[in-house]
């Protein structure tokens, strides 16, 4: 899989955030710091909708 974190990653490392891979119909999220434990997948619609709705929340 190919795993790509956040550009907003923080901490020295770039290793305080979780990363995605995108499947062919699924998105699998997994926490950087912990990489090898285990890993979420979720229908690659329902993430879409998830982050779409973070962008929209006032900061």
């Amino acid at each position: 899989m190919d795993w790509r974190k956040s550009s907003y990653s923080g901490g020295g490392e770039g290793n305080t955030c979780v990363e995605v891979a995108v499947l062919p119909a699924r998105v699998a999220i997994r926490d950087s710091k912990a990489p090898a434990r285990a890993l979420l997948s979720v229908p690659a619609a329902s993430f879409a909708a998830f982050v779409e709705s973070v962008k929209r929340r006032p900061r």
